[in-house]
């Protein structure tokens, strides 16, 4: 029976990235193995299979992607564990015999990244590396899909950035990335493609776009470091989430997240929507 399932496996298919992917793939005609955690779920596409494990459950995991040979890793939910999930679920895939592993990064990933979470997604990076699998390493900007839900009540964007810009990506565009990979793996083998927007853009330019496209004030105000952990004290959280949320702005503000590539139109032949674009300001 597992023979029968298809070779070519999802992950995160009840998410927004991986939902496109899978939705774009199934539209494309191919077959595809979509493993999630809950099956109830799992979007209704033609020409699926469904298998169930969690990152963090090796021996669930192995049995999800036994014959395998292509598999999109898309990361897992912000926790302080993500990473021994990650790794349980990268040896699970390299024991089931899984050949490739398409995985979504983070730009500018490195061990001693400004952004914290860019530490594990680094980390997650050279695990695969160390398995023995082949990989292809999607390393997306920040969302410029996500930008509006940094606005307050009050319609100000507040945290540490500076006049850091950030190269900006909409979601839609790293999703048409990943199906180019899929569809035709080999010629990407141990690739790593930074996904940008077409232009790098500082909070103060995102917020009038934003004002423009939602149509209502708003603006951007940078707070210190200090600032900005007391003013999100308001949401109880981790330490390690507050760490995360302040280090998007100085990871910004670190002029680090400002290059440019042209990857997404090297992939997928069109070049990537801009922020103003997206939101149709």
């Amino acid at each position: 029976m597992t023979n029968a399932l298809p070779r070519l496996a999802i992950t995160g298919s009840t998410g927004a990235l991986g939902g496109q992917v899978a939705a774009e793939l199934a539209a494309a005609g191919l077959a595809q193995r979509l493993v999630v955690r809950t099956p109830a779920k799992a979007p209704q596409l033609a020409n699926t299979a469904i298998t169930v494990c969690s990152f963090g459950d090796r021996a669930a995991a192995e049995a999800a992607l036994a014959g395998v040979e292509t598999l999109l890793m898309v990361s897992a939910a912000e926790s302080e564990d993500r990473l021994d999930q990650h790794r349980t679920f990268v040896d699970a895939a390299a024991a089931a015999g899984v050949r490739h592993v398409v995985y979504t990064s983070f730009f500018a990933a490195s061990a001693d990244a400004t952004f914290t979470l860019g530490r594990d997604h680094y980390a997650t990076e050279e695990h695969i590396k160390a398995s023995g699998m082949d990989w292809t390493f999607l390393r997306d900007n920040f969302y410029a899909d996500v930008m509006a839900d940094f606005v307050g009540d009050d319609g100000v964007i507040r945290g540490p950035a500076n006049d850091g810009k950030v190269s900006l990506v909409a979601r839609s565009d790293v999703a048409r990335c990943a199906v180019a990979i899929l569809r035709d793996p080999a010629p990407h083998v141990r690739k790593t493609y930074e996904l940008t927007g077409p232009e790098a853009l500082t909070l103060t330019e995102v917020a009038a776009i934003l004002s423009e496209s939602l149509q209502r004030d708003i603006t951007f105000h940078n707070e210190t470091i200090p600032e900005a952990y007391e003013s999100r004290k308001a949401w109880p959280a981790p330490e390690w989430q507050y760490d995360a949320w302040v280090s998007t702005y100085t990871a910004i503000a670190s002029g680090k997240l400002a290059g440019l590539s042209n990857d997404v139109e090297a992939l997928t032949g069109r070049k990537p929507l801009s922020a103003a674009e997206l939101f149709g300001g």
